[in-house]
């Protein structure tokens, strides 16, 4: 217990030291340096990835499974509401308060203590990578998807994303589908042309009562939602030729994005052209040994509606870890010391169960 108290505090400092780093997506190169410097400290090689940064353990062995560690150190920008300095970390009534700090710096610091407590155990039944990533908050290329080519062959990762140490064993995918309908341009007086707008109007007619069959027990309903609409035309009497309206869809682990893409086709007027297919759904199985020790601890699997770098892992994921999503992205974020200590034991002994 001493160890982890000293883990704790060493987590607590550090996560002080990252919220008064401005570290915006593709802005992370002085968080990277923070970590790195943490790593070094704690005389542990790291590597770095433009502002990725990652070790493994001390005893790693390529004939052994890896376990990945990862949590982000991006943040997104601060909204209107704070009424906090949100690069000041404040501790007040337990709380530790800061841009970052519950999304996901209670996370990351957690992560980097479990592995600093496993560092250098040897005859550990896999090697642990940990990485601290860019970029997951706009989902962008240059974070955890492109670290996952240089790292050692991975079997399964823990994903740190504030779930209040639940067990995130699904989330939803999300494609963003641009669609253009086209008719023939004529003056509106003289009942002329083909009215493309009344196309797309009969598209989202069909967006918005259309139900997909298989419905999610962890992610409930694939749901779709038109979310903007336009026309070039701006001439009150001209029948428009061309219209275009935007789709966002919310896809659960049941289906495949083309799946969806050939329904789309098959009912829509319009033409389609998906903006991007990498923010797939995904699943562990519930049968997972790394689920099955969360679920020993007493932690609870659900389907997670919001994305994470989970998304872009080509393995089998569990997203856990402490704060609460609820507060992610919020004016005066927080989150609570306790949860950070709860984080870092909960971690370690995640994986007692399957070390």
């Amino acid at each position: 217990m001493d160890d982890i108290k000293i883990l704790y505090t060493e987590a607590v400092d550090l996560l002080k030291q990252l919220i008064a780093i401005p570290s915006f997506s593709r802005e992370e190169e002085r968080t990277a340096a923070c970590i790195a410097q943490f790593l070094n400290k704690k005389e542990i090689p790291y590597k770095q990835v433009g502002n990725n940064i990652w070790a493994t353990n001390l005893y790693f062995d390529a004939h052994k499974p890896s376990i990945l560690l990862n949590s982000h150190h991006d943040t997104v920008k601060p909204n209107s509401g704070y009424q906090l300095n949100p690069f000041d970390p404040i501790v007040a009534n337990e709380k530790l308060f800061g841009l970052g700090s519950n999304d996901a710096g209670g996370c990351l610091v957690s992560l980097l203590a479990c592995f600093v407590y496993y560092y250098n155990k040897p005859s550990l039944g896999y090697n642990l990578i940990i990485a601290a990533t860019a970029e997951e908050e706009i989902s962008g290329k240059n974070g955890v998807e492109a670290l996952i080519p240089q790292l050692p062959t991975i079997d399964f990762a823990i994903v740190g994303e504030p779930t209040l140490l639940d067990l995130a064993i699904a989330e939803r995918g999300l494609m963003v589908v641009d669609a253009k309908t086209v008719g023939m341009a004529g003056h509106a007086a003289r009942n002329e042309g083909e009215n493309a707008l009344y196309k797309a109007v009969k598209d989202i007619e069909w967006i918005r009562q259309y139900h997909f069959d298989k419905v999610s027990n962890l992610l409930g309903p694939v749901k779709m939602t038109v979310t903007a609409f336009n026309t070039e035309n701006k001439q009150h009497n001209m029948v428009p030729a061309s219209a275009e309206y935007l789709i966002d869809i919310r896809v659960n682990e049941l289906y495949q994005f083309e799946e969806i893409l050939e329904t789309l086709k098959a009912n829509l007027n319009a033409d389609i052209s998906p903006r991007s297919t990498r923010i797939k759904s995904t699943l562990i199985s519930n049968n997972h040994p790394i689920v099955k020790a969360g679920e020993a601890l007493g932690s609870v699997c659900y389907g997670s509606p919001t994305t994470s770098d989970k998304a872009l892992m080509p393995f089998p994921a569990l997203k856990v870890g402490p704060g609460d999503s609820a507060r992610s992205h919020t004016a005066d974020e927080f989150i609570y010391l306790l949860e950070i200590e709860k984080g870092i034991e909960f971690y370690i002994n995640l994986l007692k169960g399957v070390l």
